[in-house]
């Protein structure tokens, strides 16, 4: 089985990483504003390992 390499797009300010830039985009901005994570966003975010 072949693992497939994906790019993902990281949130500077929490760094969780998600499949698709407008997310990570937009995590990035609530977490600059709000200093905090909203879960409606991080839902998407990718699991490590």
């Amino acid at each position: 089985m072949e693992e497939k390499e994906q790019k993902l797009y990281e949130c500077l300010e929490c760094h969780l990483k998600y499949k698709d830039k407008e997310r990570a985009e937009k995590c990035e901005a609530w977490c600059k504003e709000y200093k905090s994570c909203n879960l409606d966003i991080i839902a998407y975010a990718e699991k490590e390992g």
